[in-house]
């Protein structure tokens, strides 16, 4: 009997066309290898940690980005199922880059899977990309999917 090389794939999805086409690869890779996929939603609570708190503002916001993650992992959930692939869709919550890899580690993820956002000039200066710190600071192995470039 082979040994799986793939038991486990979190594929980081934000919605967006190039986390779409991330997840169409991570959702192959896994069909292809036996593999359960894993995708989460990161909802990015470090960008609002300055903001004065009003808990009538904050819910509503809350509610807007767990929408946003239930429609970027529900996806991902469509895809796989069609595949005949086990999928699990989770939202987290706190700095992207690092619930993801914290995520991936807790979980003995075998490989993360995730779009890049093609960020450049001053904003990709400013605050770096999520795919570029994952791929710096995880252990596990990061497939960067790249977008097609306009």
């Amino acid at each position: 009997m082979e040994k799986k090389i793939y038991k486990k794939i979190l594929i980081a999805t934000d919605g967006s066309a190039g986390a779409k086409k991330a997840a169409d690869t991570g959702i192959e890779i896994a069909r292809m290898s036996g593999a359960k996929v894993h995708t989460a939603y990161v909802i990015d609570t470090s960008s609002y940690s300055s903001v004065p708190k009003d808990p009538r503002w904050e819910e509503a916001m809350y509610a807007q980005f767990r929408e946003l993650g239930k429609e970027a992992t529900s996806y991902v959930e469509e895809k796989a199922k069609a595949a005949g692939v086990e999928v699990e869709a989770l939202l987290l919550e706190g700095h992207p880059a690092e619930e993801i890899v914290n995520f991936a580690e807790r979980n003995e993820v075998d490989l993360v899977v995730m779009g890049s956002l093609g960020k450049s000039g001053i904003e990709r200066f400013l605050i770096g990309s999520v795919s570029e710190k994952v791929v710096r600071t995880s252990k596990v192995p990061v497939l960067v999917v790249r977008g097609k470039s306009s």
